[in-house]
């Protein structure tokens, strides 16, 4: 397969992921505004800025570690870890179980330090750029945790 097609197809999971995130999101919703949040929740508008720069890192180190022949194991666990990324909210705004999505987040977050390490073993710097994913991921887990124990 051709570079630039390996690297389409790995800009394509994030894409998705994100679409389908952005479907499912509605922190409009009468039970999200009546959640009690931690004092440390962030801005709205953060989340937005976030992702969007997270999951052009997620394509491009991707799509680089696959050229650099990580192998299909790898593909395996990227697809993985975006199905993960996508299924995080509906099970917390369309399903309303924080607690469910407090599991699912933990279970993304190991996804993605995997994901960081399988990428730095053929390019480190992909890794390196997988490194906030996992933290940001981290970070989600803790916030969905402290809404889950609030409410």
């Amino acid at each position: 397969m051709s570079s630039r097609r390996t690297r389409l197809l790995a800009a394509a999971g994030p894409v998705t992921a994100a679409v389908l995130g952005g479907l499912a999101t509605d922190p409009d919703s009468r039970w999200f505004r009546k959640l009690r949040k931690p004092a440390w929740y962030p801005p709205p508008q953060t989340f937005g800025i976030v992702w969007t720069a997270l999951y052009a890192g997620i394509a491009w180190a991707s799509g680089e570690a696959l050229i650099k022949g990580a192998g299909p194991s790898f593909g395996r666990a990227y697809a993985g870890n975006l199905v993960l990324n996508a299924a995080w909210t509906p099970v917390f705004f369309r399903a309303h179980r924080p607690w469910l999505a407090a599991a699912e987040s933990a279970a993304l977050t190991v996804s993605s330090v995997d994901l960081a390490r399988r990428a730095a073993l053929v390019s480190p710097p992909a890794g390196a750029v997988l490194v906030p994913y996992a933290a940001w991921t981290a970070f989600a887990t803790a916030l969905t945790v402290a809404i889950a124990r609030s409410n």
